[in-house]
């Protein structure tokens, strides 16, 4: 595991579920199925899948889902 791959390690999945309007997006383009839609928002169905790609936060037009720790964050 190189240096990157530590960083990657250290990110959490975090949502912001006031922002979240249940487009379904981000639950679509998991690969891994980490992420479903409960009472029309989205929540974490198991978080010990997750390989932290980081596609739900690229795809999600409303910024509601996010890997703490992106650069974004900075």
């Amino acid at each position: 595991m190189g240096p990157l791959d530590n960083r990657k390690a250290d990110k959490k999945l975090k949502i912001v579920e006031e922002w979240c309007k249940g487009c379904n997006i981000c639950v679509a383009f998991c690969p891994t199925n980490v992420l479903e839609l409960r009472n029309n928002k989205v929540a974490i169905a198991d978080i010990d899948k997750c390989t932290k790609c980081g596609l739900c936060e690229l795809r999600c037009p409303d910024y509601a889902i996010y890997l703490e720790g992106s650069e974004d964050e900075k």
